[in-house]
């Protein structure tokens, strides 16, 4: 058999450590074994019930067409609405592009401002496939090492180290994975500043706002018009499945991003359109601060756990459904650990090799996506385990 060459950027694209681990779980699973899944960052909580019935109601219309490749026009409102009352802030609905998904917004983002050979800065660690896309689209990810006196988030100072003669801009994550840190408005204000005075971009990935525990989450929109900003109805609005996000670019891109999203999508899926245009009712709201209640609730529980065991946590989560734990003091290997702790005690969690180099091997990433009952289970196991490992 011939074996034809394929794209070498394709083969720069790096895996998910964790795949393995849910591959083995869905294995053990499938034997009886009763797993604890802490390793997947989806919601457990369904869709809310209006948006369902908002996408049943337009379905039984039959009437499933495109929309224009930009978007639902009465959904670009409601974001635009949304944005005045959460951020003060007037967006015009022009500049909103809806997506298939966050991951179609970053998409259309990147291939808005990059070319081959430019360097886009971000922090490390970091979620994977921003990287990879970037990779994907020729450009060049330069990890800037974020630590715990850092909150692992970047800042005026670090960016303006680390830029060099290719940068070309900056990629930031408020809340984060896998942390869930955030960047306070002072910060976010001078990194805008910084990147502005090197005439650079911001991509500002705002997807688990909504999902915020004491502070607010501040919108890069609050200091700038020229940003790139991504969001998506997956998280705060619960509608993974439904494969629906955004993003709002400034006026000299809209062009731009308009025959990308015509090119690359034609459009974001009309049934899902309709149904998001429910997530901003006062019913959805309701459900949806109701069920952010809950992560808190879940966090707390899953910290203090994680602390009374042993490990370190550098950073309370203030949003996202994430906690980054140190676990050096039980191995210098968390993917080692990670397989492990699934095959003896049926605990699934995420190795932090699945968010880059940065003391990688120390790291485990533990999101509170599952009940109390689940979390309270999986840590009993996990102090089982660590019990075994110690004789």
């Amino acid at each position: 058999m011939i074996v034809k060459k394929g794209s070498a950027r394709v083969d720069r694209v790096s895996p998910f450590y964790v795949m393995d681990i849910m591959s083995r779980a869905k294995t053990l699973e499938s034997k009886g074994r009763h797993i604890v899944h802490m390793e997947v960052g989806e919601p457990d909580f369904s869709t809310p019930q209006p948006i369902v019935d908002a996408g049943v109601d337009f379905l039984k219309k039959g009437d499933v067409h495109y929309t224009e490749a930009q978007g639902l026009l009465a959904l670009r409102e409601k974001i635009a609405e949304f944005y005045t009352q959460q951020y003060n802030v007037k967006v015009s609905p022009e500049r909103i592009f809806i997506t298939p998904g966050a991951s179609g917004a970053l998409t259309v983002a990147l291939a808005t401002l990059i070319d081959a050979g430019d360097d886009v800065l971000m922090a490390a660690p970091g979620y994977p496939c921003n990287s990879n896309l970037i990779g994907l689209l020729g450009g060049v990810s330069c990890f800037i090492e974020a630590s715990e006196d850092d909150n692992f988030q970047l800042n005026a100072a670090s960016i303006a180290s680390a830029w060099g003669d290719c940068t070309r801009g900056v990629m930031l994550a408020s809340p984060s994975n896998p942390v869930g840190s955030m960047v306070d408005g002072e910060t976010l204000k001078e990194i805008i500043q910084t990147i502005d005075e090197r005439n650079g971009f911001l991509i500002s990935d705002e997807i688990y706002h909504g999902l915020v525990y004491e502070e607010r989450a501040v919108s890069a929109l609050e200091f700038s018009d020229d940003v790139f900003v991504i969001n998506s109805f997956s998280k705060f609005f619960g509608m993974t499945g439904w494969r629906l996000g955004w993003v709002i670019v400034p006026e000299h891109a809209m062009g731009a991003a308009n025959r990308l999203m015509q090119n690359l999508f034609i459009a974001a899926p009309t049934h899902s359109q309709f149904a998001a245009l429910a997530a901003f009712s006062g019913e959805t709201k309701d459900i949806l601060l109701q069920r952010c209640d809950e992560f808190k609730q879940r966090r707390d529980v899953l910290y203090d756990g994680l602390i009374e065991l042993g490990f370190k946590v550098p950073v309370n989560p203030e949003g996202a459904f994430y906690i980054y734990a140190d676990c050096s003091a039980f191995t210098n290997d968390s993917y080692a650990f990670a397989l492990d702790l699934l095959e003896q005690v049926g605990v699934a969690v995420t190795p932090g090799l699945d968010f880059g180099m940065t003391y990688a091997e120390r790291y485990l990433r533990f999101a509170y996506t599952t009940s109390i009952e689940e979390i309270k289970q999986g840590l009993e196991q996990l102090a089982l385990y660590i019990d075994s490992r110690a004789k």
